[in-house]
C-alpha cells in the first residue's frame, strides 16, 4: 500500500508538536506549516544520504527559520540519520540532547548550520553557494555539482542582513541557490502586516532573484514551483503560501501557534483532523518505511560519486581540501627567514598583504574579498583574481559595503567546505558584523577576518572610525582568536596560527600608520605563546610593560627611558590574550610575575587589562572616544607616547 505524502508530512507536524508539548517550550507553527513543502523537497529534490552525513556533493539543505527547528529533527529521524533518536526528540529542549531549542551544527550531523538569529542561516546559505560554484568551477561537474536549500520565513526576509545577502547572490547570479518562503503571513506579535506592508517579492526580483509562488499545502504546486526555479539560471525564491500551525483547528492561522505549546487539548484536536491515531512519538510503521526508503535513495548516488572521486586525478586535492587539511608542506618559514634578513617598516595592514603573498601562493584553497575597502585593507594580492557571475575561479570576492553579510557568507564558505575564506573590513566596522563573527566561533568555523585601521592611529578620519572597544569586545567572544600583532614578523605568526587553528575563527587587528620591525633574529613561532618577552630589563627588573600592536613600539621606547634612569624594564609583547591563557603557570608566572610593578599599554579601552596587571597596576590606554588629527598628535593628546608614560611609571614605583 502507498503511503500519501500527506501521511508523511504528517509524521512531521506529529513529531514537532509532541516534542513542543512535551518540552512545554518550542515553536510548534513553522514546521507544521512547512511539513508538505518539506516532504516535496526530501522527497524528490534534495541530494543526501544520512548513511554519509558529510559526503562532499551532497545539497545542503539550511533551516534558516531556525525557530522552527523541529522540522529539521523530524526530518533527519525519519530519513534514517543515526542520531536524533526519537529518545533524543522526546528531550526536545532539554540538556543534553542534541535536539536544541535551534539547530545547532556541532550537535547533529545534517544540520548544515546553526541557525538561531534570523537572517543568519539565509546568509549563510548564500556562501555556501559561493563555495559550491568555485569548487564547481575548479574541479569539474563529476565532483561538484550541488545546490543549496533554504527554509525562511517572514523574519529571515525582515531581517536587514537579508538586503545584504539576497544583493550578493542576485550579483552573482548563484543560480544553485533555492529559498523555500514560509509565507504564512504570521509574526509572534501577529500579523505581518501589523509591521510591514513591502512587497518581499518585488524586492527580491528587483536584486536579480528569480521568484515563484505557490500553494504551500499542494504538493503537485510545490513541484510546479520548485521545477521553475531549477530551470531558472538565476537564485530563486519559491514563495510557498502556507498556515503556520497547519493541523491544529483552533490555532492554526494565528500567533498563538507560532512560538508556545498547543496544549494538550489543541494537540488532541489536531490528531483528530490531521486523522493520526498513533500514540505520541510513535510513527506507524508503514510511514516510518516509507520515510527511511527516501532516506536510502542516496546512497546510489553518493557511491557513483565516489567512484569518480577515486578515478579522478584532482580526487585527492579535494578530498584534502573538504577535510580541511593543510597542504603537508605549509609554511611560512621561508616567508619569515625573508624578513629576518631585510627588515621592513611597514603598516600591520601592508605586512598582511605581503604575508597574503606568500600564503595565496601556497594555499590554492584560501578565498579572500573585503567589504569594499580593498585598498584599505590590502586583502587582494596577484594570485586572487575576481570571483564574477562570469568566472567562478576567482579567488576574491568583491562583497560591497555589506559587512555583516560577508561575514555570515564566509561562515557559510567554511561550513561548505574546501575553501578557507578571509574578508576585510576597518575594526570599527565589526560592530555591523559581531553576530556573524559571534556565529562562527560557536560553529567552529574557519573563518579570518582582516581588521585593520584599529585605532587612533588611522588619524584624521575622527572618532567615528576609532575603535576603542572594540579589540576588547572581541576578546569576549568564546572561541575566537584575537591577534593583534607588532610588526611585519608578528603578522606573518598570525596569519600562520589563524591558518592553522580549523576550530574557530579569527580576527587579525591591524594598523593603518607604519610599524618598524622589532624582531631580527629568527626564532619558533613566538606568536603562538600569546605573549612573550621581546626585551629584558638589564638594570635590576622592577616593571614589566606589557602592549599590543602598534603600542609595541611605544613600550620599547618607554623601556630605554626607564632604563637610563637605572630602573629596570622587561617589555612583553601579547598579540594573543587566548594563545597566552593556554600558557602553563610557570611560563605566565615568569613573564609576569607579580612582585614587580606590571603596566599595559594599548590604544583603546582600558578596561580588562585587570586581569594581567592587577588592580595595582598601571593601564596606558584611552576610555573616551577618540578625535580628528593626525595619528601622531593623537597618540600625544591622549598620552600614549613613552615621553608621557615613562614618568608616570617612574612617579608610581616612588610611591
Amino acid at each position: 500500500m502507498t503511503v500519501s505524502e500527506k501521511s508523511l508530512a504528517n509524521a512531521i507536524r506529529a513529531l514537532s508538536m509532541d516534542a513542543v508539548q512535551a518540552a512545554n517550550s518550542g515553536h510548534p507553527g513553522m514546521p507544521m506549516g512547512m511539513a508538505d513543502v518539506a516532504t516535496v523537497l526530501f522527497g524528490d529534490y534534495l541530494k543526501f544520504d544520512p548513511s554519509a552525513p558529510k559526503w562532499a556533493d551532497r545539497d545542503r539543505f539550511v533551516l534558516s527559520a531556525g525557530h522552527g527547528s523541529m522540522l529539521i529533527y523530524s526530518l533527519l529521524h525519519l530519513t534514517g540519520y543515526a542520531r536524533p533518536t526519537m529518545e533524543d526528540i522526546r528531550n526536545f529542549r532539554q540538556l543534553h540532547s542534541p535536539c536544541a531549542g535551534h539547530p545547532e551544527n556541532f550537535e547533529l550531523a545534517g544540520v548544515e548550520a546553526t541557525t538561531g538569529p534570523l537572517g543568519s542561516g539565509l546568509a549563510t546559505a548564500v556562501g555556501m553557494a559561493i563555495a559550491e560554484r568555485h569548487l564547481n568551477a575548479q574541479f569539474g561537474d563529476d565532483l561538484v555539482d550541488h545546490r543549496t536549500w533554504v527554509i525562511a520565513g517572514d523574519g529571515c526576509l525582515m531581517e536587514g542582513i537579508n538586503h545584504e545577502a539576497i544583493g550578493l547572490a542576485g550579483h552573482l547570479k548563484l543560480g544553485r541557490l533555492n529559498v523555500l518562503w514560509d509565507d504564512n503571513k504570521i509574526t509572534i506579535d501577529g500579523a505581518v502586516e501589523l509591521s510591514s506592508s513591502e512587497d518581499v517579492r518585488a524586492r527580491y526580483a528587483a536584486t536579480g532573484w528569480h521568484v515563484v509562488s505557490c500553494d504551500g499545502h499542494d504538493v503537485a504546486d510545490v513541484r510546479r514551483a520548485i521545477d521553475e526555479a531549477l530551470a531558472d539560471p538565476r537564485p530563486s525564491l519559491i514563495a510557498c503560501a502556507t498556515k503556520i500551525g497547519y493541523g491544529a483547528p483552533n490555532k492554526a492561522g494565528t500567533s498563538g501557534v507560532h512560538g508556545s505549546a498547543l496544549g494538550e487539548a489543541e494537540v488532541a484536536a489536531a490528531r483528530e483532523f490531521l486523522g493520526w491515531s498513533a500514540e505520541p512519538f510513535v510513527i506507524p510503521e508503514d510511514i516510518a518505511a516509507a520515510w527511511k526508503a527516501i532516506g536510502a535513495r542516496g546512497a546510489g548516488v553518493r557511491s557513483a560519486w565516489e567512484s569518480r572521486l577515486a578515478a579522478s586525478d584532482k580526487g585527492a586535492e579535494l578530498s584534502r581540501r573538504m577535510a580541511g587539511d593543510l597542504p603537508a608542506d605549509f609554511s611560512l618559514d621561508a616567508y619569515i627567514d625573508s624578513l629576518i634578513a631585510a627588515p621592513q617598516k611597514v603598516a600591520t595592514r601592508k605586512a598582511s598583504e605581503l604575508a597574503l603573498g606568500a600564503i595565496n601562493d601556497l594555499l590554492p584553497e584560501t578565498l579572500g574579498g573585503s567589504a569594499d575597502l580593498t585598498g584599505s585593507n590590502n586583502t587582494k594580492t596577484k594570485s586572487t583574481g575576481p570571483l564574477t557571475a562570469d568566472d567562478y575561479s576567482g579567488r576574491y570576492v568583491y562583497y560591497g559595503i555589506r559587512e555583516f553579510g560577508m561575514a555570515c557568507a564566509m561562515n557559510g564558505m567554511a561550513l561548505h567546505g574546501g575553501v578557507i575564506p578571509y574578508g576585510g573590513t576597518f575594526l570599527v566596522f565589526s560592530d555591523y558584523m559581531r553576530g556573524g563573527i559571534r556565529l562562527a566561533a560557536l560553529q567552529q568555523q574557519r573563518v579570518i577576518h582582516v581588521l585593520t585601521h584599529d585605532s587612533i592611529g588611522l588619524g584624521e578620519d575622527g572618532p567615528t572610525h576609532q575603535p576603542i572597544e572594540h579589540v576588547m569586545s572581541l576578546r569576549m567572544i568564546p572561541n575566537l582568536d584575537v591577534y593583534r600583532p607588532a610588526d611585519v614578523v608578528e603578522t606573518a605568526e598570525c596569519w600562520e596560527l589563524a591558518l592553522k587553528d580549523a576550530t574557530g575563527p579569527s580576527v587579525l587587528a591591524l594598523t593603518r600608520q607604519n610599524l618598524p620591525q622589532l624582531r631580527t633574529e629568527k626564532s619558533e613561532n613566538l606568536s603562538a605563546k600569546g605573549a612573550y618577552r621581546l626585551v629584558a630589563a638589564t638594570a635590576e627588573r622592577k616593571v614589566v610593560l606589557i602592549a599590543t600592536g602598534s603600542e609595541v613600539e611605544i613600550a620599547v621606547d618607554t623601556a630605554k627611558l626607564l632604563e637610563e634612569q637605572g630602573i629596570g624594564a622587561d617589555v612583553v609583547s601579547m598579540p594573543s590574550w587566548a594563545h597566552f591563557e593556554a600558557q602553563d603557570a610557570a611560563y605566565k608566572d615568569d613573564l609576569l610575575p607579580h612582585h614587580v610593578l606590571r603596566a599595559s599599554i594599548e590604544a583603546g579601552t582600558t578596561f580588562g587589562w585587570e586581569r594581567y596587571t592587577g588592580i595595582a597596576g598601571l593601564r596606558f590606554g584611552i576610555d573616551s572616544f577618540g578625535a580628528s588629527a593626525p595619528a601622531e598628535a593623537l597618540y600625544d593628546h591622549f598620552g600614549l607616547t613613552a615621553a608621557r608614560i615613562a614618568p608616570q611609571i617612574a612617579a608610581a614605583l616612588k610611591d
